[in-house]
């Protein structure tokens, strides 16, 4: 199955309806990096927001979300 990268906030909450797996993380993170980079984000400004103390996810997986939103930065267009 291939899931569109999302465009907007509305879009990546969409996503929330759908069964989890590795292809609707992927494009939620991708949603997530162009919103940004459609903001003037820079990658410093995501990683902090990623590396954020939050209640969701505790520092170590923080920090591997990190790394992969570096990741998807560098790689898509």
């Amino acid at each position: 199955m291939h899931y569109p990268i999302p465009i907007s906030p509305q879009e990546i909450v969409a996503l929330q309806k759908k069964t989890v797996n590795e292809e609707v993380v992927a494009s939620a993170i991708a949603g997530v990096v162009r919103i940004a980079r459609s903001k003037g984000q820079s990658l410093e400004d995501l990683t902090a927001e990623v590396l954020a103390d939050d209640r969701v996810l505790d520092p170590q997986s923080r920090l591997r979300l990190s790394h992969i939103v570096v990741q998807a930065w560098k790689t898509l267009p």
